[in-house]
C-alpha cells in the first residue's frame, strides 16, 4: 500500500473480535448486556451515595468519582463496537479514533489515579485516625481529584499532539475493536521512536508509580494493624480495605494480562480479549464488589431500592 499523509488517511477499519457473522448477534448481545450492567451498577453506586448523608466522607466522594469515570470508560468503546456490528461495518473516521484514544487514557488514567488516592485515604484513615478528618477535608480531597483530571487532560493531549505527526496508510487495519494508542502505533507508516518513548514513560509515570504508591500505603497500614493486639480490631480495621484492594486486584490483574499478552503474543484475537478484561469487565464488576463486600454501601442501597419501590 501506498503511504499518503495523515490528513489524507481519513478512516481506519477496526478489525473487531471476529470475522465470523455467526457471532456478530452474539457479541452484539454480551456487550450490549455488560454494557447496561455497567452503567446501571455505577449509576447505582453514585445515586445511592449522593441519597446517604451517612456516605458522604471522603472514602465514598472517590467511589462516586471512580464510578462516574468508569461509565465514561467504558461509554468510549463499547457503543462504537455495537453500531459497527450493527451496521456491519468496521470503519471509524480518523479523527474518531483520535478523540476514542484521547478520552480512553484520560479514562485509564483515572481509574489508577483515584484508585492511589483511595489507597492514601486509607491509611490516613488507618494509620492517622484522631487527624483523619483534618487531614482528608473537602478541599484535599476535591484538590487531590482535580489535579488528578489535570494531569490526564495534559498526558492524554500530547499523545494525541505527538500522533498527529505520524503517516498512516490508506485502510489501515487495526486488529482490535478500539482504537488503543499501542496498536496504532505498530499499524503507523511513518517512524514512531518518539511515540513509544513517550508511551513507556507514561505508562511508567501513570501504571508503575500509583501502584508503587498503592502497595507503600498498604504496607503501613499492615504495619499498623500489626501493633493492634485484638483480633476483631484488626479485621475491623482492615475491612474498610477489602473492597478497595479487590478493585485494585482486578484493575492491575486485567492490565498486567493485557501488557503480557501483548508482549508474549503476536495473536490480535488474544490481545484483543485481553483488553476486553480491563476496559469492559473490569468497570461491570466494580459496583458488585463494592456493594457485595461493603454494608454501608448495600444499606444504602436497599434504603434507595425501599424508596424507589411504590413508584414502581
Amino acid at each position: 500500500m501506498e503511504a499518503e499523509n495523515h490528513t489524507e488517511a481519513s478512516q481506519f477499519l477496526l478489525l473487531g473480535l471476529s470475522d465470523d457473522p455467526k457471532l456478530q448477534p452474539l457479541l452484539c448481545g454480551v456487550f450490549l448486556s455488560m454494557y447496561l450492567f455497567t452503567v446501571l451498577g455505577n449509576l447505582l453506586i453514585i445515586v445511592a451515595i449522593s441519597s446517604d448523608s451517612h456516605l458522604h466522607t471522603p472514602m465514598y466522594f472517590f467511589l462516586t468519582n471512580l464510578s462516574c469515570v468508569d461509565i465514561c470508560f467504558t461509554s468510549t468503546t463499547v457503543p462504537k463496537m455495537l453500531v459497527n456490528v450493527q451496521e456491519q461495518s468496521k470503519s471509524i473516521t480518523y479523527i474518531g479514533c483520535l478523540i476514542q484514544v484521547y478520552f480512553l487514557m484520560i479514562f485509564a488514567g483515572m481509574d489508577t489515579l483515584l484508585l492511589t488516592v483511595m489507597a492514601y485515604d486509607r491509611y490516613v484513615a488507618i494509620c492517622h485516625p484522631l487527624n483523619y478528618t483534618v487531614i482528608m477535608n473537602p478541599h484535599f480531597c476535591g484538590t487531590l481529584v482535580l489535579i488528578s483530571w489535570f494531569i490526564m487532560f495534559w498526558v492524554s493531549l500530547l499523545h494525541i499532539l505527538l500522533m498527529r505527526q505520524l503517516t498512516f496508510c490508506v485502510g489501515t487495519e487495526i486488529p482490535h475493536f478500539f482504537c488503543e494508542l499501542a496498536q496504532i502505533l505498530k499499524v503507523a507508516c511513518s517512524d514512531t521512536l518518539i511515540n513509544n518513548i513517550v508511551l513507556y514513560v507514561s505508562v511508567a509515570f501513570l501504571g508503575v508509580l500509583p501502584l508503587t504508591g498503592i502497595l507503600f500505603s498498604y504496607s503501613r497500614i499492615v504495619s499498623a494493624l500489626m501493633r493492634i493486639s485484638s483480633t476483631g480490631g484488626k479485621y475491623k480495621a482492615f475491612s474498610t480495605c477489602g473492597s478497595h484492594l479487590s478493585v485494585v486486584s482486578l484493575f492491575y490483574g486485567t492490565s498486567l494480562g493485557v501488557y503480557l499478552s501483548s508482549a508474549l503474543t503476536h495473536s490480535s484475537l488474544q490481545n484483543s480479549v485481553a483488553s476486553v478484561m480491563y476496559t469492559v469487565v473490569t468497570p461491570m464488576l466494580n459496583p458488585f464488589i463494592y456493594s457485595l463486600r461493603n454494608k454501608d454501601v448495600k444499606g444504602a442501597l436497599r434504603r434507595l431500592l425501599n424508596l424507589a419501590a411504590p413508584c414502581l
